[in-house]
């Protein structure tokens, strides 16, 4: 599952973006911090879903191995692969979009920048339309992670029942030679959890991806409520407005209207 091209390269290292971060590092913009918070989560996220598509490729070894030895659980296994794959398929273009998005406003950004000065800039929010992605690739990574745990579980059940069947065949030996029944079965042992264990490890990406998002969205929150803050209340703008009426008025120079001379006919 090789990363595309739109993936492949950090949201620091896109030009767009790097420019606009020197801008309001240069101009000292409140809004950096916030800014370079939101674009740390995203990478973040995709690092986690990159480790995700390792824990796949572990995966389809161990099914490999699975198969070539024929076991039951086998099967389960298989299926269980296809619904992370596709999980993790879904993440990878959701991410994608997320960044092109993201990389797009800072371009308007940069250009209105260019035109307005960095007032312009008070208010950057309005060039990342993030939130309804980010709120989206927190909902996918939630599916994700529970179809994860569900996949743990098809698997301990299946490993569960391959030992009860061995149980019950050992027990039909035992009743041969006379021996005693083994009355429980034999716990999963280290294959089973090593079988398991990338699911699990899958499960913690996709957990920590929810949490990621959930940052990047506060992140969000936070460069909103500071362009609120220096928005300028509709009553400082009328006020503002008035003293510059009155101070035109106090500068402007009357025009005397000199008399008409009298002409006697």
């Amino acid at each position: 599952m090789p990363k595309t091209s739109r993936t492949a390269e950090p949201l620091a290292g896109n030009r767009d973006v790097a420019d606009l971060l020197s801008v309001l590092r240069e101009q000292s913009s409140p809004s950096l911090a916030d800014f370079q918070k939101l674009l740390d989560c995203v990478g973040t996220m995709e690092q986690q879903l990159e480790a995700a598509v390792q824990e796949l490729a572990t995966m389809r070894r161990d099914l490999a191995e699975m198969e070539r030895r024929r076991h039951p659980a086998a099967n389960v296994m298989r299926k269980a692969i296809i619904v992370v794959q596709a999980q993790v398929l879904e993440l990878r273009e959701k991410l994608s979009a997320l960044k092109q998005t993201i990389i797009g406003g800072s371009k308007n950004a940069l250009a209105t920048f260019q035109k307005k000065g960095i007032a312009a800039l008070d208010n950057i929010t309005r060039f990342f339309r993030v939130r309804p992605m980010l709120e989206a690739v927190q909902a996918q990574a939630d599916h994700a992670a529970h179809a994860a745990g569900r996949a743990v579980e098809r698997i301990e059940t299946a490993s569960k029942k391959y030992h009860e069947a061995g149980r019950h065949l050992k027990n039909a030996g035992r009743a041969l030679t006379g021996k005693d029944a083994i009355q429980k079965a034999k716990p999963p042992g280290k294959a089973s959890q090593a079988v398991s264990a990338p699911f699990r490890a899958t499960r913690a990406c996709f957990d920590a991806m929810v949490k990621g998002a959930a940052s990047a969205a506060d992140r969000l929150g936070r460069l909103e409520q500071k362009a609120e803050q220096q928005k300028p209340s509709i009553q400082n703008t009328i006020q503002q407005y008035n003293r510059q009426i009155e101070q035109e008025k106090a500068r402007a120079v009357p025009i005397k209207v000199r008399p008409r001379p009298h002409v006697e006919r």
